[in-house]
């Protein structure tokens, strides 16, 4: 392929890679057999380098520096982006480039454990953003329409929806899985070999194989050896992680083409007693959803233990259990079970806010409201309203308007006790002429307004099925 590009701007950059993406991906599409031998001048086109630093750039971690100590903002102030691109060009093409270990930082979760994130160096991440550029375009070609996490256009809203609409049409069982550690225990060599079945290019499966082999500084300064795993924290991590979980996909996929792929298929598999499979997957986080009895969904567990122990993984022994959708499941931070319509004897599946979710979102605003009181009113409500319209955003699509009640009652509550603990010596009236002038006592201070979750319109989420298209499905191809 053609890679001579003479200086390019952004917008020329992005048609560029659109166009070579675009054909990566038919001809992907096209052979589902063909290898690709000339991917490396791809990532060392400036094209492609200069779009990459543009994501990295972008990205919040640009603020984070790895082992090195540079920062995006550090070789803007230096030697400039021309030259940084320049020589990294230079260094991948002189066969001179080579990861270094990523920086390791401990981030809080749920429960008091702490995530293991790595960092890599700014050059490290230009790099990794350009392999995905070129290699995303060929293994999404492959992947199956059941996996939904970190892939273009695909949203967790679109597992949801599924989950939804299969557990509505007898799919009662449900296999609720996790996996140990899922980015940490992923086999190297395993990981590879899916990645050559598409991947002929020497350089770039060298590449690959140097940034899974990088190491890690951790935080008390010992550098470790990586046998196993993606570094959570890459750019590249979330592709490798599908390329490697695409196993299960694969398995599920075809088991459901060959066994039940069509309605008769599955009444017959019903009648002689025999369940039907579906898997939902995002990320490392999946279902298996079952129409048949609890033993099915039981015996479902070892099948699936089965197809990941190739690849190094594990399924956690603590976290995988089977429910009914009557008991409900937790996915994605909403809540998912079937229950009685109010004043009627039917049954309803309905998707709303967990507890845990519910929970996390209280903590933030409470976090937020207990910063102190040496700024104004406006100022918190500003951070608040970021807070409140994201998670209000992403839970819209569920039975929320109940929970955003309660979640406007709590905000509003804690905007009156900071009040109150800022001006010790004013009374309610004061309060109240001063600061909770708008519609119902509502908080408003120098034009800002405390977002209402409660005026956020419940709407249902509109099930895509496999109709999803890939972003380079109908895009113009360069000549």
């Amino acid at each position: 392929m053609n890679t001579g590009a003479p200086d390019l701007d952004l917008a020329e950059a992005r048609a560029r890679v659109l166009g070579i993406q675009t054909k990566l991906h038919r001809w992907a599409t096209g052979d589902p057999r063909r290898r690709f031998d000339d991917l490396f001048n791809l990532v060392a086109d400036p094209a492609f380098l200069l779009l990459a630093w543009h994501r990295v750039r972008g990205n919040k971690g640009a603020r984070s520096a790895g082992v090195d100590g540079q920062t995006a903002r550090a070789i803007e102030a230096g030697r400039g982006v021309a030259a940084f691109l320049t020589d990294l060009r230079s260094d991948l093409k002189a066969g001179r480039f080579s990861p270094l270990p990523v920086r390791e930082a401990m981030i809080p979760k749920s429960g008091g454990r702490l995530r293991r994130l790595g960092i890599p160096a700014t050059r490290d991440r230009v790099v990794q953003a350009a392999m995905l550029l070129v290699l995303e375009p060929i293994f999404e070609a492959d992947f199956r329409p059941c996996s939904y996490g970190f892939r273009p256009r695909r949203r967790a809203h679109d597992a949801i929806a599924e989950i939804h609409a299969f557990t509505s049409r007898s799919y009662e069982w449900v296999l609720e899985a996790d996996i140990e550690a899922c980015f940490d225990e992923i086999d190297h060599s395993a990981l590879l070999d899916r990645v050559r079945r598409r991947v002929g290019d020497k350089r770039v499966l060298r590449l690959v194989k140097a940034f899974l082999k990088a190491g890690i500084l951790g935080e008390d300064q010992v550098s470790r050896e990586t046998r196993s795993g993606t570094p959570q924290g890459g750019i590249l991590s979330p592709l490798l992680a599908n390329v490697a979980l695409s196993v299960l996909d694969d398995h599920f996929a075809e088991r459901w083409q060959h066994e039940c792929g069509s309605r008769v298929d599955r009444a017959r598999r019903k009648r002689h007693g025999q369940a039907n499979y579906r898997l939902v997957r995002y990320a490392d986080d999946f279902v298996v959803l079952v129409a048949g009895a609890e033993a099915h969904a039981e015996a479902v567990k070892d099948e699936v233990a089965a197809v990941l122990a190739p690849m190094g993984l594990r399924l956690s022994a603590a976290k995988t259990r089977v429910v009914h959708i009557d008991e409900g499941l937790d996915f994605l931070g909403f809540a998912i079970r079937r229950d009685r319509k109010r004043g009627t004897g039917r049954r309803y599946v309905y998707t709303y806010p967990a507890k845990a979710a519910l929970a996390a979102v209280k903590r933030k605003v409470k976090a937020i409201s207990r910063q102190g009181t040496n700024k104004q009113l406006s100022d918190l409500l500003r951070q608040l309203n970021l807070v409140l319209r994201g998670w209000t955003g992403y839970f819209r699509h569920g039975v929320s308007a109940a929970t955003f009640g309660y979640l406007r009652h709590y905000t509003w509550r804690r905007v009156v006790d900071w009040l109150r603990h800022k001006h010790r010596r004013a009374g309610w009236k004061q309060l109240r002429r001063r600061y909770l002038t708008g519609v119902g006592l509502w908080p408003q201070h120098d034009g800002v307004t405390l977002f209402n979750p409660a005026a956020v319109k419940i709407t249902r989420y509109r099930y895509r099925r496999d109709r999803i298209p890939s972003p380079w499905s109908t895009s113009a191809t360069l000549a």
